[in-house]
């Protein structure tokens, strides 16, 4: 295993360089901002970022990972072979949401597959982000350059491999990549180390890179150092490292220059306390013309300075009081190993929003008391980042000297523009909805979220969404309209010359800001209102139409561009999933009808047995599942019967029918529990369904009580004693159906008695995602004991009305990740239908009960 992993260290450190070539190229080629290079993965189907050029790794983490199934660029460029070019934000919400929903910016991308020469699947997709260019513009500039790029890149990646394409896969974390400096002479910062006792000097590979020192240049001492940093004041240099050796370190950057008379900064300080001898550390900073005379150091606002990777290259002694955090430990590190307490969210999207915007980003943050070096000027900061070239610069200010009439925020989630900005949540919108319709599965249920969603959001009072079938919209919601007003639309061809229509057929949406403009536009529709304005919305899911959708406002109103982009980004949003909604609508009556024909209409029923089955299914909208109970004749007796087939829909149905048939006619021909288990793995390992199945058999004889019983990988059975003491059953098992077709299947004895009752379930009843198992089991129990009195018995508790109360409780009821399936079964006295209670019923009372049988369940006690 060690040298499987060192090999694949190997082979990507291999790659790595004509990636990152690649990417700084892409960066050059387009004035991109971000770019990036996705590859296969060693996990079938799964694309992994391996360089990332332009923008700190940590900021783009929910994108490492892509599958090439997603409504992604990347996806289709990957999977279709084709470059997907999206040049601005309007065409990105249209055709990709989930992704415009994810950066929610306004720039433009271009994504390309890197193709295998000769064809074949692309090894991976080269993707760059750059600033948007507008609607009226003819196309998107320079990809045919990026074209030529991606096909050198694969060729480059395939020599590399050998000619093998399976050596070409990426399974590690993204390679941080320094995008190529576009003004010269920016900040840069590299970090050295000197230990007195041994003379010797180590530095960075920055350091090295700052100085133009290629590797196994510098010889590692002091003086070698001085003249590379700077020649002309090597004594000085000399002099402060003895200095800060001492204890007397610089109370501010000593300012140096170089060999070409250009200004650089050295930082000093001394070993800490943790550390044997005058050791110092030191940072030698090229701060370019912004600071290069020192001018922000005099500031009394925090100022720090980031590159694209999120390192910090420069910060002010107020930035470093403000952070609570000694100057040392902020220069040359990332920001959010420097400052904790700005990682995630909403603090990544903001500095995202810096990064691919020109416009600067104001918020505010809360610093935990706990993140200090030492003292600090309170809690919460007003923080504004300024984007630029090369480099971000940021400021910071106690919120306490924030303008007159702007408070602090009450949130660190609630972040305030600036007075007077106008309102930054319509942007959002798409986040708010996308999320919302995650929990939407049918047609009713999505139009109820639009409702719920879009119109409080834009000031809208009505809503129709019209459905594509057979070349005719049908209207599928409608509120806020006339009674009876869009009865003639409905069912309308897609040849009529309604704005309902050619929004679909054109692709593009119409806004109206008035009735008149809607009037004019087309004379002789009828309207709704006299005054009011509208919006025409076409539903458009991955090219195909879907439908159109109408939003209607009282008074007439504006479109700003801004909403405008984000209506079209809402309705490929509503399109997606009314599109989902349909088909999961389609499947789930089907899956419905054969639900109802595969689970038993009736029990079988002996005098001696009451039994009650519930199904609930796990999943909303698609009743249906893989579990399945049922209750069997067997001989004189009944078999009983539960299992849990892997899996939901359709397929899951369908082969939990067959195993119900084969289980079936074991039990009638009176088979013991181990040959129908046995029986049943095998016919599952014949069909090869994909699928595996627990289950639970039981036979049991009514007159005498004795049940055998026989599990392969079901949860085991509860059994409530006639007091009320509920116990789990003892009952080993075999392996889960259609595994191993040797799998044994033990078989365990037990002795029930009169007024006992039994429950079969399957895990959604009692498994919640990060509880144990047993927990539920013991809850299950509880309830079980509670509800179970009188059961079996004359004029006592209906064992249905139990069945109800199990999973009705809100524990096993609300929240359901699976399938449910219950099966009780209740043993009547044999006074209930006159029938002989048997002797060994009689004497129980007086005669000590014999042993158990080997590896047979205890009977409950007396």
């Amino acid at each position: 295993m060690a040298g499987s992993g060192e090999q694949a260290v190997r082979s990507r450190d291999r790659l790595a360089a004509p990636l990152a070539d690649a990417s700084t190229g892409a960066l050059r080629a387009v004035d991109g901002l971000v770019a990036g290079v996705y590859l296969r993965s060693g996990t079938p189907g799964l694309l992994r970022l391996s360089v990332l050029a332009g923008l700190p790794g940590p900021l783009f983490r929910p994108w490492w990972r892509l599958h090439v199934d997603r409504p992604f660029p990347v996806a289709d460029a990957y999977r279709l072979g084709i470059q997907v070019v999206l040049p601005n934000a309007t065409e990105t919400m249209r055709r990709y949401p989930q992704f415009a929903a994810g950066l929610p910016f306004p720039f433009g991308s271009v994504h390309v597959p890197v193709p295998v020469p000769g064809g074949g699947e692309p090894l991976g997709v080269l993707t760059v982000l750059r600033p948007a260019v507008p609607d009226t513009a003819d196309g998107f500039p320079d990809r045919e350059l990026l074209g030529r790029l991606a096909g050198r890149l694969g060729t480059d990646l395939l020599a590399l491999a050998g000619g093998d394409e399976d050596g070409v896969r990426w399974d590690g974390e993204p390679v941080g990549v320094r995008p190529p400096a576009r003004v010269p002479a920016q900040a840069a910062v590299g970090r050295f180390h000197w230990d007195p006792v041994t003379a010797a000097v180590r530095a960075d590979d920055r350091l090295c890179a700052l100085l133009g020192l290629r590797p196994g240049e510098f010889t590692g001492t002091a003086r070698a150092l001085a003249e590379a940093v700077a020649p002309a004041d090597a004594p000085r240099f000399l002099a402060a490292l003895r200095d800060a050796a001492a204890g007397r370190q610089p109370s501010a950057p000593l300012v140096l220059r170089a060999r070409d008379g250009t200004p650089r900064l050295l930082d000093l300080w001394p070993r800490g306390a943790g550390h044997c001898g005058p050791a110092v550390d030191g940072v030698v900073f090229h701060p370019g013309p912004a600071a290069a005379d020192g001018a922000a150091d005099l500031l009394p606002q925090g100022v720090f300075c980031l590159d694209r990777l999120g390192l910090i290259v420069y910060a002010n002694a107020a930035a470093a009081r403000l952070a609570g955090r000694a100057r040392e430990r902020l220069l040359g590190r990332d920001l959010w190993d420097a400052m904790p307490w700005l990682a995630g969210p909403p603090y990544d999207d903001h500095l995202r929003g810096a990064l691919l915007t020109p416009d600067p980003v104001h918020f505010h943050a809360r610093r935990p008391a706990g993140e200090r070096d030492g003292p600090g000027e309170g809690d919460w900061l007003a923080v504004s980042v300024h984007p630029g070239t090369d480099l971000l610069t940021c400021t910071l200010a106690p919120a306490s000297r924030l303008d007159p009439g702007t408070e602090p925020p009450q949130a660190a989630h609630a972040p305030p523009g600036p007075a007077g900005a106008a309102s930054m949540a319509p942007l959002y919108r798409p986040i708010a909805l996308a999320i919302a319709l995650t929990d939407a599965v049918t047609a009713r249920q999505v139009s109820a979220v639009v409702m719920q969603e879009l119109l409080p959001a834009f000031g809208g009072r009505r809503l129709a969404i019209y459905l594509l079938q057979d070349r005719h919209l049908y209207l599928a919601w409608e509120t806020g309209f006339p009674q009876g007003f869009l009865v003639p639309f409905d069912g309308v061809g897609l040849d009529a010359r309604i704005p309902g229509v050619e929004t679909l057929t054109t692709g593009r949406p119409l806004f109206f800001e008035s009735m008149g403009q809607l009037a004019a536009a087309y004379p002789g529709l009828a309207l709704d209102a006299d005054v009011g304005a509208r919006a025409f919305l076409p539903l458009i899911a991955s090219g195909r139409p879907v439908g159109s959708c109408i939003l209607g406002f009282d008074r007439p109103r504006g479109f700003s561009t801004e909403e405008r982009t984000v209506l079209t980004a809402l309705a490929g949003l509503i399109a997606h999933a009314m599109e989902r909604a349909r088909r999961y609508d389609s499947e789930a009556a089907l899956a419905r009808g054969l639900q109802q024909a595969l689970l038993p209409r009736r029990l079988s029923a002996h005098p001696r047995v009451e039994t009650a089955g519930r199904y609930l299914p796990g999943t909303q909208g698609m009743d249906v599942g893989g579990d399945w109970y049922d209750v069997v004749e067997a001989g004189d007796g009944l078999a009983l019967v539960i299992g849990d087939v892997q899996g939901h829909g359709v397929q899951a149905a369908a082969t939990m029918g067959q195993l119900r048939s084969a289980v079936r006619a074991f039990a009638l021909g009176d088979r013991p529990p181990d040959e129908v288990l046995s029986g049943t793995n095998h016919l599952l390992i014949d069909l090869d369904p994909g699928q595996f199945a627990s289950c639970c058999y039981l036979r049991l004889d009514p007159v005498t009580g004795r049940a055998r019983i026989a599990r392969a990988g079901h949860l085991p059975p509860l059994l409530r004693c006639p007091e009320g003491r509920v116990r789990v059953l003892d009952v080993p098992g075999g392996v889960v159906l259609g595994v191993d077709p040797r799998a044994r299947y033990p078989v365990t004895e037990l002795l029930l008695e009169p007024g006992s009752v039994l429950a079969l379930y399957t895990d959604g009843l009692v498994e919640r995602p990060g509880a144990d198992i047993e927990d539920g089991i013991s809850a299950l129990g509880r309830v079980l004991a509670r509800a179970g009195g009188g059961a079996g018995r004359r004029g006592g508790r209906s064992l249905a009305g139990i069945a109800d109360r199990l999973t009705a409780t809100a524990r096993f009821a609300t929240d359901r990740p699976d399938d449910v399936a219950l099966l009780l079964a209740a043993l009547r006295p044999a006074a209930a239908d006159g029938s002989r209670t048997p002797a060994r019923d009689r004497t129980a009372a007086r005669e000590p009960r014999a042993p158990a049988a080997p590896g047979a369940a205890p009977p409950c006690p007396p």
